[in-house]
């Protein structure tokens, strides 16, 4: 199975009116924030202690290590994302801090190549011992790809070096002759290892990769019996009665047909079992990729493109179980089916599955942020009450407005290098073709054979359906331009230096365009309406309502805009939907304005809870925001499901 490719970075330039306010963000805002933060620089915000770990085992300092068993995460995925950064934003400063950081990690590594500073610090004598609870394989992951993104963006090695050596480590002692069941309680590694691999061309890495892929889930368990062995002290008390679904080792992996357990790990690992397919050409893999991708979209996602159904254990539970104001629906989880999703693209050519690429990052992943860059949320719920979002019940972890920080920092630095590699998820290449996955106002340089192609892409979406594409080459050139034709649009059109295409050639969701390119204009329109969208009645929290969508994106119903006790509306879906571009509101966005009615209160008294009142309604207009925007103005309500 060949593999599209994502095109390089440095060859792409975003300026879009939709993405500019999260992107410029990146380098402007994000990534000084988050390294003050990594630094214990900033007042008033949980401390990290992340550089602080580092500097005690690399001997700088003399300490305790603090923070999660993970912590060391935080810093990788903040050097991914400076690399991504650096590709499209070269930045001498921003580099130097960069090399200052790597120089720091590589004193932190131990003589033999082993590198985690939990391990080091806390427990040297405890390296691979406890690989359900102790990250160090996950963590090892992160640094990984974050040290094949810096090579890639800056030709610098060092860091590529550091984690090369690790790696070596890590397959002499996971080996047949030293552990050869052992694998990570939390998936990541496998990614990891697979891009070492690809950019070293050293096969023992790819071999480590589908190595831990092919012992999970084999009997015995491999968790359950590290459990048993003398001294095993589990770090995580809710660990305790330890079920293998939650790991997704409770089956081998190619017998897997639902998604089961943490959704984080779940799509990590379905994501290195697509690369690891494509790289084998494993159709039994492939195969179990598909079942899991559909379990999820078909029947354990959100509307938002978020997954996780449950606040215990960050998990699935069952078929159509998404409860909306106690959902937990993590961005890591999203971000990780973005990454799913576009392996999955690339190796099948589908646009089905870019629809929900598009679905997760135009929602949940920017809802994880603040518009300013300074704030995030961990959990994404799609109903909020902020007077029941209380400590030690059920929604405890819904918060009502975005945090400055969190103890369990995954997600911040995820949203940071999922942003700066924006341009990844936009084209796709391989030798004769372009594929046109996203929308989204860009310039790129691709090679088709032995010539460049130049790609101008202008469009205003989603806020409307016009796109326009200038193809440039040297010399005219025959190639094939694949245009994605989104699932939930339904009338469009397409045409070429201004001549209409009458019947024009759709493959799997894409649009394709075969003929020889020199200087052509491509101009295609679809019909993005606002649309009134229904689940299917077995999700029992749905019954009886409906949603908001426009393009990719869901809206929502916000206090400000709608007043308090949101779930006292009903919108009436027989009537219209109008919309409206409101330049002076959240930066500028689409509004969509509804008709619908409002159970009023004038019958009760404050002091009655339950009564022979019949409800009374009254007709009032529903505004309607985009979701990913929401608690941008004041705290309040949010409803994304209304009543119909």
């Amino acid at each position: 199975m060949k593999k599209l490719s994502s095109v390089s970075l440095k060859n792409i330039k975003i300026e879009d009116s939709f993405w500019n306010r999260y992107t410029h963000l990146v380098p402007d805002v994000i990534i000084p924030y988050q390294w003050n933060i990594l630094n214990d620089n900033m007042k008033d915000i949980e401390t990290s202690h992340c550089i602080s770990n580092f500097k005690i085992a690399a001997g700088y300092e003399k300490g305790e290590f603090q923070g999660a068993v993970f912590q060391d995460s935080d810093l990788a995925k903040w050097l991914e994302a400076v690399a991504y950064s650096l590709a499209t934003h070269p930045d001498k400063g921003l580099e130097d801090m960069a090399d200052g950081a790597i120089e720091l990690i590589g004193k932190a590594q131990q003589p033999d190549g082993y590198l985690n500073t939990y391990f080091t610090i806390k427990e040297p004598g405890k390296r691979f011992s406890n690989l359900r609870d102790g990250h160090e394989l996950y963590v090892a992951g992160h640094m990984m790809e974050a040290a094949v993104a810096y090579y890639q963006a800056t030709g610098k090695d060092k860091f590529l070096q550091i984690m090369c050596r690790f790696a070596d480590l890590i397959c002499e002692h996971f080996s047949v002759r030293n552990d050869s069941v052992g694998y990570p309680g939390h998936q990541e590694i496998e990614i990891g290892l697979y891009k070492l691999y690809q950019v070293t061309g050293k096969k023992a890495y790819l071999r480590q990769a589908k190595s831990f892929l092919d012992r999970r889930g084999k009997k015995p368990n491999y968790f359950l019996e590290e459990e048993k062995k003398p001294g095993f002290q589990g770090l995580f008390p809710e660990f305790e009665n330890y079920d293998p679904k939650y790991s997704q080792s409770h089956q081998p992996v190619r017998e897997q047909t639902k998604a089961e357990g943490h959704a984080v790990r779940a799509v990590y690992m379905y994501s290195a079992m697509a690369d690891i397919a494509a790289e084998y050409d494993d159709e039994e893999l492939m195969d179990a990729c598909r079942r899991l991708w559909n379990s999820i979209t078909k029947k354990r996602m959100y509307i938002t493109g978020s997954i996780g159904s449950s606040g215990i254990l960050e998990r699935f539970t069952t078929d159509y179980d998404l409860p909306n104001n106690c959902n937990y629906s993590e961005t890591c989880a999203t971000i990780g089916l973005a990454l799913f999703s576009r392996r999955m693209a690339q190796i099948t050519r589908d646009a089905s599955y870019i629809d929900i690429v598009e679905k997760s990052l135009y929602n949940s992943v920017i809802s994880g942020v603040a518009m300013n860059g300074k704030s995030f949320f961990y959990v994404n719920p799609l109903e909020v009450w902020p007077d029941n979002c209380i400590d030690r019940t059920s929604k405890e972890h819904v918060k009502p407005v975005r945090q400055k920080w969190y103890g369990c920092a995954c997600c911040p630095p995820n949203i940071a290098r999922t942003l700066a590699s924006l341009g990844e998820y936009i084209y796709f290449a391989d030798e004769q073709s372009v594929w046109i996955n996203l929308f989204i106002s860009s310039q790129a340089k691709v090679m088709i054979e032995d010539q460049e192609f130049k790609i101008s892409m202008e469009s205003n979406y989603p806020n409307d359906g016009k796109i326009q594409l200038y193809v440039s080459t040297a010399q005219k050139k025959k190639a094939k331009l694949a245009i994605r034709i989104p699932g939930y649009v339904k009338e469009w059109k397409i045409s070429i230096d201004g001549a209409h295409i009458e019947n024009p050639v759709v493959e799997n969701g894409y649009c394709i365009l075969e003929q020889e390119f020199e200087s052509n204009e491509v101009n295609v329109e679809f019909a993005i309406a606002p649309r009134i969208v229904w689940a299917n009645p077995l999700v029992k929290e749905d019954v009886g309502k409906a949603a908001v969508m426009k393009g990719p994106l869901v809206y929502c119903l916000e206090e400000t805009d709608n007043g308090s006790n949101l779930p006292a509306l009903y919108l009436d879906t027989e009537k219209g939907l109008e919309e409206y571009f409101d330049p002076d509101l959240l930066g500028g966005t689409t509004v969509i304005k509804a008709t619908g009615k409002r159970v009023v209160t004038r019958d009760w008294n404050q002091d009655e809870l339950y009564a022979e009142h019949k409800p009374v309604y009254k007709d009032v207009d529903l505004t309607f925001v985009p979701y990913p925007y929401w608690g941008n103005r004041d705290t309040g309500e949010m409803l994304v499901w209304v009543k119909e």
